[in-house]
């Protein structure tokens, strides 16, 4: 077999249980692929986003309708070299990407306070225009379950709040374009041990600014990584900790909760108290 097919029949075979299995239930529960969509996979290079382009693909391959797929790499502002890495990768794992090139490292070189969120909201809206451009009503980004459970928390910390990341999401500002999370329930430890498995290797931080993440160096010490420490602790503690916290918010019992906010504003359980 080629490298790409033996990448593609480790998903399917020896991950079908922590990968594939988990990848088609968050499909079919939180519906996030119809009959007709045409669906931007957005790659930055990372082992997150490559896997998710070949399950998209073994989806659309075996799925029972059909849907569009483009595979779109927004360079930021890459060196040469993790650039390079993302073609070679594509074409190792049969990707057929489409490369667009924005100048964000640069503007947010000149930001004040804030590149990472700044980085982050213009890399959304450019792959949301982008894949509109091309026809495509949905864009898929490759958030894991650490991802979301890690959100949990430093809401739940940092912002006073218990919010989560979603499976999916209508945009606010591309009317009719949708935002679409196919790895929400793959835990990352299980995408590294398939990384591992096929030998891959992939871009880890491509930012500009802390450069020396190429090599496999996390650099400093960020909130998100704060809540991957933790959850690493809680998962030497207990074996389902981390699926609780998952299952927490989807089993959120209003009867018991202070206060809650929804589209018409905040509400306190005294609103009904005397009911």
């Amino acid at each position: 077999m080629e490298k790409y097919q033996e990448v593609e029949r480790s998903i399917i075979k020896k991950y079908r249980k922590e990968i594939w299995n988990r990848f088609t239930s968050a499909v079919v529960q939180y519906k996030l692929i119809k009959e007709g969509d045409k669906i931007a996979v957005c790659i930055s290079g990372g082992k997150d986003s490559m896997l998710m382009a070949k399950c998209m693909q073994e989806i659309q391959r075996h799925g029972k309708f059909y849907f569009g797929l483009e595979f779109l790499v927004m360079d930021p502002g890459y060196n040469a070299l993790n650039r390079q890495r993302i073609i070679d990768n594509a074409s190792i794992l049969n990707i057929p990407i489409k490369i667009f090139e924005t100048k964000i490292f640069d503007v947010v070189a000149e930001a004040d306070q804030s590149p990472c969120y700044l980085c982050a909201k213009m890399r959304r809206g450019y792959l949301y225009s982008k894949a509109k451009e091309i026809g495509c009503n949905k864009i898929a980004l490759g958030h894991h379950f650490d991802d979301v459970i890690e959100t949990v928390l430093m809401s739940m910390l940092y912002g006073a709040e218990i919010k989560t990341m979603m499976p999916k999401l209508h945009s606010t500002n591309f009317e009719g374009m949708e935002l679409i999370r196919p790895l929400y329930m793959v835990k990352e430890e299980d995408i590294l041990k398939w990384k591992r498995y096929n030998d891959l290797q992939f871009i880890q931080c491509a930012c500009r600014f802390t450069e020396n993440c190429v090599l496999g160096d996390n650099g400093g010490v960020s909130k998100r990584q704060e809540m991957k420490t933790l959850i690493k602790k809680f998962r030497q503690t207990s074996s389902y900790i981390d699926q609780n916290i998952f299952n927490s918010v989807h089993n959120v019992n209003l009867n018991t909760v202070i206060g809650y906010t929804d589209k018409n504003g905040k509400h306190s359980f005294l609103e009904h108290y005397d009911e």
